[in-house]
């Protein structure tokens, strides 16, 4: 049946440096992925990376292997086989736990390395029901492995001696290589169809915010109204209230208006004295003018008839003394 893979996750690869045995060398720029398989043929597990055309990672995993936790997002385990020391650097601890539940192929080690069963659970987003029954194939591998340690160290010498097996191992590797190409273009494109719908939502999200601005804005506009609303109908009340004393209002008008009728009347008939009182003036003075002319004439007339008075006296008195 082949190599079958059972976990693929993504990490950032390193390698311990060769000169110093203590610095570690990023193997990736960037977070890559990391896979597990297992080959029904041989019952053996081995870890490949790749980034782009270049293969990073091509570990078989052996019995003496530990997947050591350094720290809650880092683990690393030794490789004799490709003398170096890998290291994985996660997200999240909680990948981290999942890589070190699928690191070791031998049940005696599941406890040092493994952890508990429940920490062997895939991240791929499958149905439980497969998990389950990879998790049990796992388990019978893990059973198988600790059965044929020997085969496996013999297989290893055998390997580290044998270009022509290393030569097999590596066109394996390319034949997995280019499988995980076909895989890669397919999450690429499964990737760019995700950018493209949350681009819509993205559109959909600036679209509920342009609502949420609009909705906003009627609803201050809608407030204002209503102010103005209630501004309107204290005004309108007002008016009620003062319609209700209009026709008091009217009445003290009307009664206005007969009151200063009767005073223009009044008014009228002043103005008709006051007319009549000049004419009776006028007259009067015409009357005094006259009267001053007739007394005058009668005061000449009267100094006349004094004179002629006193003349008379006089010669009277004369008179009387001639006698």
């Amino acid at each position: 049946m082949g190599e079958q893979p059972i976990f693929t996750t993504r990490a950032h690869v390193f390698q311990i440096d060769p000169s110093t045995k203590k610095n570690w060398v990023p193997a990736s720029k960037q977070a890559v992925t990391v896979s597990y398989f297992y080959d029904v043929t041989r019952s053996s597990y081995r870890i490949i990376s790749v980034d782009g055309a270049k293969v990073i990672i091509n570990s078989t995993i052996t019995p003496n292997m530990t997947f050591t936790k350094t720290s809650q997002k880092f683990g690393q385990w030794a490789d004799s086989r490709a003398n170096t020391v890998f290291g994985l650097g996660f997200s999240s601890e909680q990948q981290l736990t999942k890589e070190s539940g699928c690191e070791t192929p031998s049940s005696a080690q599941a406890s040092s390395v493994n952890g508990t069963d429940d920490e062997k659970a895939s991240h791929v987003g499958a149905a439980d029901a497969h998990l389950k029954s990879e998790n049990d194939k796992l388990k019978i591998a893990l059973t198988q492995s600790a059965a044929n340690v020997k085969k496996w160290e013999v297989e290893l010498q055998t390997l580290r001696e044998s270009n022509a097996r290393l030569t097999a191992a590596l066109q394996e590797s390319a034949a997995s290589v280019e499988q995980w190409k076909r895989q890669f273009s397919l999450s690429r494109d499964e990737n760019q169809r995700l950018r493209n719908k949350i681009h819509e939502l993205e559109e959909q999200c600036s679209e509920i915010d342009r609502e949420k601005e609009r909705s906003t804005q009627l609803k201050r506009r809608i407030e204002e109204l209503e102010s103005e609303v209630r501004e309107k109908e204290t005004e309108l009340n007002d008016l009620r209230k003062q319609s209700e004393i209009i026709p008091q209002l009217m009445s003290e008008c009307e009664f206005v208006s007969e009151k200063l009728e009767a005073a223009e009347r009044d008014n009228q008939n002043l103005e008709d004295k006051v007319r009549s009182l000049k004419t009776d003036i006028e007259e009067s003075k015409y009357r005094q003018r006259h009267l001053k002319v007739e007394l005058k004439s009668f005061l000449e007339v009267l100094d006349g008839k004094i004179d002629d008075l006193h003349d008379f006296r006089r010669g009277l008195s004369r008179l009387g003394a001639d006698h």
